[in-house]
């Protein structure tokens, strides 16, 4: 993390020091929430729309921290206390992060996508750590604020950084990349989130090459060459700079493709037509995981990793929980853990998945509303219904309101007492306790919102947990 005096922060963030505050205080980390604040902390008390960290710097100066940023529009700021007056908090956050990571010999490798990218994130930081010292963005930290707080937790010796960029509009990535300055940049899909707020999937492809304008030139584009939106938005950029591509997918017209897939146990094992006598193998279900390992295949070869180094990353990666995280519950049933999100995109490779899993005894989906699709939300949910294959997959259970679409649809082919709607959660939780067995296998996934880890922990205990 970011260790440096009292006044090389100021210099860093063009800010102005208290008076009698001592230039060689010794500052470490930095943290905008007092509940997790650590002693030396710098902390930075940013503005949002129902609280203002301002209130609670001299709670941070109580807990230990060694200094704290000052919005110069705030009056009554803490007498005698180490202070950096700046113009705006929440920039001057941005700004020390770009001039920390400036001297760093750091590289930097960015990926964003519609799906995908947090578990692209976790394969590509597992590969390159076979070879070099490296940091990843914890949790969700893909924002405006997350990205720099991420940027200032690297430490001196780190030598590759890589940082998931998300976005809700346009101009966002297109800051994140700026920001960070990527010397690698990876594109999982194109999708349909935030169709709400952007309209159309040419949109949302135009907000996710926005990462190119941070790319170094020289630099490496790695994308889902079976998307063909990501080179049509990438031919109205009209970038004034070189860069390197390769494209990855299922398709045999790109640079790197599967020849083989198989999956057994909790994971798929492939071999791609890239790369000979190597097979790789990764603790993940499904063709879409694959397809993201490509790119981090991709990527590892054209930094100089050795197919047998890239394929030990890969199978020992650490994944950011609930994405398609097996899971043997008490009595046996095996649980798909899917309820971190949910998108037509990602609900469509989830069934398939569960479509092509032999060896469990019935199927049983629980499906939840897919939010911020904005007003043709409705038809999303009908096609995901259409997908359920009665042959496949035993029972549908659907929560919310979106979510009875699914069921609507999907009754056109199933008998009715296979298909289950509910608008309470417990009692969802109870009856599908009360059916499955210990030879079964339940999907789960719903948007964030949806908290359909509820769920799961209800079928791992076979309660309903008081909700």
């Amino acid at each position: 993390m970011i260790r440096r005096t009292f006044g090389q922060i100021v210099e860093m963030v063009e800010g102005t020091g208290s008076s009698g505050s001592d230039a060689g205080l010794i500052i470490a980390g930095v943290s905008k929430d007092t509940r997790t604040i650590e002693p030396g902390n710098l902390y930075i008390p940013l503005i949002g729309d129902r609280f203002d960290g301002h209130h609670f710097v001299q709670d941070a100066f109580d807990k230990g921290a060694s200094a704290s940023l000052w919005q110069k529009d705030h009056a009554d700021a803490p007498a005698g206390a180490p202070l950096i007056f700046v113009d705006d908090t929440l920039a001057a956050l941005q700004q020390l992060a770009r001039a920390y990571a400036a001297k760093l010999q750091v590289r930097i490798i960015g990926v964003t996508g519609s799906n995908g990218k947090t578990t692209t994130k976790d394969m590509v930081a597992a590969v390159m750590s076979t070879s070099f010292n490296v940091h990843k963005t914890i949790g969700n930290y893909n924002n405006h604020i997350g990205l720099p707080l991420t940027m200032l937790q690297l430490s001196e010796d780190t030598e590759v950084a890589v940082l998931e960029m998300g976005m809700s509009g346009r101009g966002e990535i297109q800051f994140l990349s700026e920001l960070a300055g990527p010397e690698a940049v990876i594109i999982t899909n194109i999708g349909e989130s935030h169709l709400l707020q952007l309209g159309s999937r040419e949109e949302i492809a135009r907000a996710k090459t926005e990462i190119l304008h941070g790319l170094k030139p020289g630099g490496l584009f790695v994308y889902n060459g079976d998307e063909p939106l990501i080179e049509q938005t990438v031919s109205e950029m009209k970038l004034d700079k070189e860069i390197r591509s390769v494209r990855f997918g299922l398709q045999t017209t790109n640079d790197y493709y599967p020849t083989e897939m198989e999956m057994s146990g909790e994971g798929t094992s492939f071999a791609v037509n890239a790369v000979s006598g190597v097979s790789f193998r990764i603790p993940l279900l499904g063709r879409h995981n694959v397809v993201n390992a490509l790119a981090v295949i991709a990527l590892a070869q054209r930094w100089g990793i050795s197919a047998d180094r890239i394929a030990d990353g890969l199978q020992t990666m650490q994944l950011t929980g609930m994405r398609i995280e097996m899971i043997k519950a008490k009595s046996g049933l095996t649980i798909l853990n899917d309820a971190y999100n949910a998108s037509p995109t990602s609900m469509r490779a989830a069934i398939q998945l569960l479509h092509e899993l032999k060896g469990y005894g019935r199927k049983f989906v629980v499906l939840g509303d897919m939010l911020e699709l904005g007003p043709r939300a409705a038809d999303f949910h009908r096609e995901i219904g259409e997908l359920l294959d009665p042959a496949e997959i035993g029972h549908i259970y659907v929560f919310g309101p979106l979510a009875k679409h699914i069921a609507e649809e999907a009754r056109k082919r199933y008998a009715p007492d296979r298909v289950h709607t509910f608008d309470d959660k417990r009692e969802l939780i109870d009856a599908l306790t009360a059916e499955v067995a210990a030879e079964d296998v339940v999907l789960v996934k719903g948007s964030r919102g949806m908290r359909l880890e509820q769920v799961v922990l209800g079928l791992q205990e076979g309660a309903n947990l008081g909700i």
